[in-house]
């Protein structure tokens, strides 16, 4: 990835003592980009980012109408999510009404995020299983559009009809051909994109509303999914969530592995892709948060705005001793 700017700047006392580089694009609904900040052709893996393009599939298909998925399973099928009792729970019963069970999952087991769930476990002392793995929904989504089409148990395989379908429904909205394919942290597989290809891609899905085809007409289930169960898509606490109930319908946001970040905005019909070339989560937290401010969406004096556009930095007696700040070139 090559030129990479500072885009969050942590600070100790009144001196700089670190940067977080990385590169961010602002599409519109033409694709045009219209605001970008490091490199928009730097390729990457958008991770779980790209999620909801991964399950357009099952609703473009007839999956979902056919065994009858509403908008909660839409946003765990778009999730990274806690492995909460809600979470954990939800998935059980959705691969259930089909027949199936744990062992039908590919992604591996996980021990949760959620320290109520996690506590429970030890407790009980039991071991995390597949479904609190935090891509648990997805997998339910992949299960359910691979019953429909009779495929074969391998469904992560990238050559599987599931995966095949992805890549085509992931290459046709960023208008590339990915060039790489890596595996995932649940298996399946992750295709490459540039900055600007994911930012086009969700703007595509904030604009999705203006359009009548069937796949756009999919898009707007799958965000307004999102946005109207954003404690199914993270969990109590996370950023995600946090963020989109601050937005209060005026968008989605979702994290991918590796410090990416996007943001569908239907109410400005604008889409964000963000990676932090360093990995840090922390910093693309920070600079979504900050682009999310920049762009009208989100109220700079919200409080969960704050917490992530300045987060604060405590040492272990609890006492703030720094702060993360957006760097000059996301505040000029």
């Amino acid at each position: 990835m090559t030129n990479p700017v500072p885009l969050v700047e942590v600070w100790r006392g009144d001196l700089l003592e670190s940067f977080h580089f990385g590169h961010a694009v602002v599409c519109d609904g033409d694709g045009q980009i219209v605001e970008a900040w490091g490199d928009p052709d730097a390729v990457v893996y958008p991770r779980s980012s790209a999620k909801m393009i991964q399950a357009l599939p099952l609703v473009t298909s007839g999956a979902a109408e056919k065994y009858g998925l509403g908008p909660q399973q839409l946003a765990l099928a778009s999730a990274s999510h806690s492995g909460a009792d809600l979470h954990v729970t939800a998935v059980q019963n959705w691969v259930e009404k089909l027949g199936l069970g744990e062992a039908d999952f590919c992604c591996g087991p996980q021990t949760p995020k959620d320290r109520a769930e996690r506590e429970r476990l030890i407790r009980a002392d039991q071991k995390p299983s597949q479904f609190h793995n935090n891509c648990s929904g997805k997998h339910a989504g992949f299960l359910t559009l691979n019953q429909y089409l009779g495929g074969d148990a391998d469904y992560t395989a990238v050559d599987h009809p599931v995966q095949q379908t992805v890549r085509a429904t992931f290459d046709a909205l960023t208008g590339e051909t990915s060039q790489h394919v890596g595996l995932d942290g649940c298996s399946a597989p992750n295709f490459s994109c540039s900055m600007r290809g994911m930012a086009r891609a969700m703007a595509w899905f904030a604009t999705a509303h203006h359009r009548e085809d069937a796949q756009s007409l999919a898009a707007v289930q799958i965000r307004d999914a999102m946005m109207a169960h954003p404690e199914l898509v993270a969990g109590e606490g996370r950023a995600c969530t946090r963020l989109m109930r601050a937005m209060d319908g005026k968008g989605a946001v979702k994290t991918g592995a590796e410090a990416y970040f996007i943001a569908i905005l239907p109410e400005i019909e604008k889409g964000v892709a963000l990676k932090i070339t360093d990995g840090g989560t922390r910093a693309a937290e920070s600079a979504i948060a900050a682009i999310l401010v920049r762009l009208g969406v989100l109220h700079a004096d919200h409080p969960d705005a704050q917490a992530f556009v300045q987060a604060p930095i405590t040492n272990w007696r609890g006492l703030k001793c720094g702060e993360m700040r957006p760097a000059a070139a996301l505040l000029s």
